[in-house]
């Protein structure tokens, strides 16, 4: 005859049930990170933005101080067809980038800002196009890293430009992507 008593519980049943509540507090621990990244990223970006732009900006205003001064002149030359010579062209450079840096700090003129950066941004990335042996010539230069990372810039721009025009970045309810079984 079989024992009358309760049966032991199982490991299969018990495990799942224990597991549970702390399933639930990741839940909540990764719902209440993206909550906080979804309402601070977007002006994080901004403003971190502004600063690269601001203090880019700035050095300009100081012959020699600017790594990317040469490129600046030989780059404005090349699209105004020499019309602007190389020492306006880097003032020119500072006032703007400053304007643009001071617009994404602050979040006045915003949108004109927005405007004038996406100008600056094509004429950051135009070295790729109009130099590329100086850049990429035997292997990346100094000055190619230094164009090419711009790329990060007009990604981040993106962002902030979406946000200011009223785009809505929303949580989605799914579970976190998971790397395949080996």
């Amino acid at each position: 005859m079989a024992p009358t008593g309760p049966a032991a519980p199982s490991p299969s049943t018990t495990a799942p049930v224990a597991e549970e509540p702390r399933r639930a507090a990741a839940r909540r621990l990764r719902e209440g990170l993206c909550e906080r990244l979804a309402v601070w990223s977007v002006p994080a970006l901004r403003v971190a933005l502004g600063l690269v732009f601001l203090g880019f900006g700035v050095l300009k205003f100081f012959p020699g101080a600017s790594p990317a001064e040469q490129i600046v002149r030989r780059t404005v030359e090349a699209l105004t067809f020499g019309l602007v010579d190389g020492t306006a062209a880097v003032v020119l450079t500072a006032v703007v980038e400053t304007a643009v840096g001071l617009a994404l700090l602050t979040g006045r003129a915003l949108r004109a800002g927005l405007v004038v950066l996406a100008v600056t941004l094509a004429g950051v990335l135009s070295p790729v196009a109009l130099f590329p042996g100086d850049l990429f010539g035997d292997g990346m230069t100094l000055m190619g890293q230094y164009v090419l990372k711009d790329v990060v810039l007009v990604a981040a721009a993106g962002v902030v430009a979406a946000a200011t025009l009223g785009a809505r970045f929303t949580l989605a309810a799914a579970e976190p992507a998971r790397a395949p079984a080996a």
